[in-house]
């Protein structure tokens, strides 16, 4: 069996950017945006300009701005909006979603306030079972896949079959997606990583070297594993692509809308011109790095990096105290 026709629902970059993947790939796609001019632009000139701009977008890929359209015969649903506004939109779409599709969330973050993974918030608004949930986590800096510059990326399902499905759905000359059923660990490493990126950027922009990327990365992958551990993932998850390989990519790049942002607050900027520099586009990390945050304090974990990001964006820490912070905290084994 495989999939013919898929519902994107998010025509934002990464939305835009797994729907050209999959219709890449074969499968008749429907991507809906929310505003009527974004969806025309995708239908009738196959481009989204605003997202992607000087990307053609491919002929069997489609636009609606409504859902019902879109949804209409969908055998996969691909939920592509914002972490924190993911409930409220499903919530809108829940009586249109087709009996036994599988849903695939392509947002990172743990929901405020619940401090549930996305995974977990479409299974209850949706009213199905988390075997029918799938998720995708990896090096996916959106720009780079629409320029079809190679890269992996992980499925995760606890259904192991539908997973292959939408891995088949999903694999092109330059997009390969592995499979696995860890999806905890999947999830919170995609999670946690935009906090991870925040802190990159606020050391990149205090002027610090590679030395002090590469050290907090790699302390940042343990804090993120040790949270894992405890709410039952697979440790040798986070050395894998949704782990090790979405830290280094987000970590690094300036296509990185989480290291932007960071970036711009080591450099003095306020929160507000920081958010300029990512030309309105969310940074999922700064208010994931609150939720994740109280789930580390929740099951006692330490997670000190995670703790100083949630007080530079949110509590008014100064990024030059920042550093020597973490620097100075008790010695200790490496674990």
């Amino acid at each position: 069996m495989e999939l013919t026709r898929v519902a994107v629902l998010g025509a934002g970059s990464w939305g835009t950017t797994y729907a050209k993947v999959m219709a890449d790939a074969g499968v008749e796609v429907v991507l809906w945006a929310r505003r009527p001019e974004v969806a025309a632009a995708i239908r009738d000139k196959h481009e989204n300009p605003a997202y992607l701009p000087d990307i053609r977008l491919p002929d069997n890929l489609t636009s609606t701005s409504d859902p019902r359209e879109a949804l209409d015969g969908a055998e996969a649903v691909v939920l592509a909006v914002p972490s924190q506004s993911l409930r409220a939109n499903l919530s809108e779409w829940r009586e249109l979603l087709p009996a036994g599709a599988t849903l695939v969330s392509l947002a990172k973050g743990v929901e405020l306030g619940t401090l549930k993974r996305m995974s977990e918030v479409v299974a209850e608004v949706a009213g199905v079972p988390a075997h029918h949930v799938a998720v995708v986590s990896g090096p996916n800096l959106a720009m780079e896949i629409a320029l079809e510059q190679p890269t992996a990326t992980v499925i995760a399902c606890e259904d192991h079959d539908r997973a292959v499905l939408i891995q088949h759905a999903s694999t092109t000359g330059y997009f390969r997606p592995y499979t696995n059923t860890d999806v905890v660990g999947c999830e919170l490493g995609g999670a946690c990583k935009n906090v991870i990126a925040l802190s990159c950027g606020m050391a990149t922009g205090l002027g610090f070297g590679n030395n002090t990327a590469a050290t907090l990365i790699t302390r940042g992958l343990a804090e993120t594993a040790r949270l894992g551990v405890a709410l039952g993932a697979d440790p040798m998850t986070f050395a894998g692509l949704a782990g090790m390989g979405d830290l280094v990519a987000t970590c690094s790049s300036p296509l990185s809308r989480n290291r932007t942002f960071g970036e711009r607050l080591g450099r003095g900027h306020t929160f507000d011109e920081a958010l300029e520099a990512t030309h309105g586009q969310v940074a999922e990390g700064v208010k994931s790095c609150s939720s994740i945050r109280e789930l580390a304090l929740r099951h006692g974990v330490d997670m000190p990096i995670t703790e100083v990001v949630h007080r530079v964006c949110h509590d008014g820490l100064d990024p030059q105290k920042a550093g020597p912070e973490l620097i100075g905290r008790k010695v200790r084994p490496e674990r």
